[in-house]
Order: structure tokens, then C-alpha cells, then sequence
């Protein structure tokens, strides 16, 4: 099983002792070429669009098969990322507060696929030292996708090697009107000061987590959807003419490269 070591990260001006996961096939050179003070991990996010023209393309009567296929490659970058010492989070986009308007067979099938994958591979993400955390509403999934994520966040909660970020029923300004709706809350109670960024910050679905790096986008999209508003303020976006289903640990490893060419000013 790969090993965990500890690692210092710089954050800009903020250094941070983390627990990288280090593959037994990972050459300390590699190690080090990958990870060193002034070059942050990253978190990395994927939309991955395209399942269903996919499916289309391959000549499939059944939409679900495009769906089915992009769960088997979401399994095998999740793990090449984990193993990745340049990868510290992944979020992944599994289903907007938008797809609700899809066909509710689609939509059960999907809320099912999600349930098998968190019930195959909750045991894996602890063995793996692998954080599970879910951004998104909770009140309209079915109770037992409700459950399941609650019960692998709460088995992986300690777990400090790598993140999987999974957004379901998730919208970006969902989010943030939630996040306001607890900072009132909040605020009334406490008669606390006036509302800042970084208080509203704090009042997002998980404001511990880094600002997103990286935004992947699969199937020639070329928009921001609603996607994680706040948090990619600054974030490098790549688009793929690629469907999901179709995107490789190659297509990855491109566009983490292209992200170490490009020059971030943040306005400056």
C-alpha cells in the first residue's frame, strides 16, 4: 500500500504541513521535482461533459451507457490523481441543481450510480487515506445517497492524504445564497459585524479546502455553467473537444503541464 509522508507546502505566503501519499513506483527525484516550497499542490476540477453525445456517437440506444462508461474512468483518474504528488484535491461535478429538468429515469439512475459508487468504494477511500467530502444540497437526493455521504465523510473525515470533492445537486449561486443564509442567520443571533468576503467565505459548503487551481472541461463546452463561482475566481481554465468518457490520465497530465506554463497575476 503507498505510504504517507509529511510535507511542507507554500501556499503563496502560507505554509502548510500536509500528508501527500506517495506511490511505491514514485522516484524520489520525481517526489521532489513535483513537490517544493513555492510550488503548491493543486486542486484540480473536473466538469466532465458528454456522457450522453458519447453514448450517441458509439451508437448505444441506452443514455445510461454513457453515464456507466463515465463512472469507470472517473475510478481510474480519481486513482491516478490520488497517486499524482502534483494533485492534493479533485472536485468533480456529478449532477447540478440544473439536471433536475432531465428525464426522471436519467435522473434515478444517476442518484443510483452514485449510491454503488460510494458503497464499492467507501472502504477503498479509507484504505487509500483518501478525505471524502460532499459540496452541494442534501435535502433533495434520496435519503439513501444522503446517508451514504454522510456516513463516508464521517469514516474519512481524519484522512489527510488526498481529497475527493464530489459536488451533487450542486450550483454555484445555490451555494452561495445558502452561505449568506446561514451568515444572517448567524449574524441576527450573535449581532455579529457586517458581512465581509472572507465571512461569507467561511459559510461556504467547505471553506477549508483551497481555492480551485485548475477547471477541466470536457466535450468542447466552453462556458462556466454555475460551476464553483467563488472558488475559481482565479481559477485556469482548460477545454477538451474530448467527451468524458474519452478523457485520459494523458489528458490530465496536459493540462496539469499547460497550468505550470501559464503565468497566475490575480489582478496584479
Amino acid at each position: 500500500m503507498d505510504q504517507p509522508c509529511c510535507t511542507v507546502v507554500r501556499y503563496g505566503s502560507e505554509e502548510r504541513s500536509i500528508r501527500t501519499m506517495v506511490p511505491s513506483w514514485t522516484s524520489e527525484s520525481t517526489l521532489l521535482s513535483a513537490i517544493m516550497i513555492d510550488t503548491p499542490l493543486l486542486h484540480l476540477a473536473i466538469i466532465p461533459d458528454g456522457n450522453r453525445r458519447w453514448a450517441k456517437e458509439h451508437k448505444l440506444e441506452a443514455v445510461w451507457k454513457g453515464h456507466e462508461k463515465a463512472v469507470e474512468n472517473f475510478r481510474t483518474l480519481t486513482d491516478w490523481c490520488r497517486k499524482d504528488p502534483r494533485v492534493n484535491v479533485l472536485t468533480v461535478w456529478c449532477f447540478s441543481t440544473e439536471n433536475w429538468k432531465r428525464d426522471k429515469k436519467e435522473i434515478s439512475m444517476l442518484m443510483t450510480m452514485l449510491e454503488e459508487y460510494l458503497r464499492k468504494e467507501g472502504r477503498e477511500l479509507k484504505e487509500n487515506h483518501t478525505r471524502f467530502v460532499h459540496s452541494g444540497r442534501r435535502d433533495r437526493i434520496p435519503t439513501s445517497l444522503r446517508t451514504l455521504i454522510e456516513q463516508t465523510e464521517e469514516a474519512t473525515k481524519d484522512e489527510t492524504g488526498f481529497t475527493l470533492h464530489l459536488a451533487v445537486d450542486y450550483g454555484g449561486k445555490d451555494e452561495v445564497v445558502r452561505a449568506i443564509e446561514k451568515l444572517h442567520t448567524q449574524t441576527v443571533r450573535a449581532s455579529l459585524p457586517a458581512v465581509t468576503e472572507e465571512s461569507i467565505r467561511q459559510h461556504l459548503d467547505h471553506p477549508e479546502l483551497p481555492a480551485i487551481d485548475i477547471i477541466l472541461r470536457s466535450s468542447g463546452e466552453q462556458r462556466t455553467s454555475n460551476f464553483f463561482l467563488w472558488q475559481s475566481a482565479y481559477a485556469e481554465w482548460i477545454f477538451s473537444p474530448k467527451y468524458f468518457p474519452d478523457i485520459g490520465v494523458d489528458d490530465l497530465d496536459a493540462a496539469l503541464k499547460e497550468y505550470e506554463r501559464r503565468k497566475r497575476r490575480f489582478g496584479g
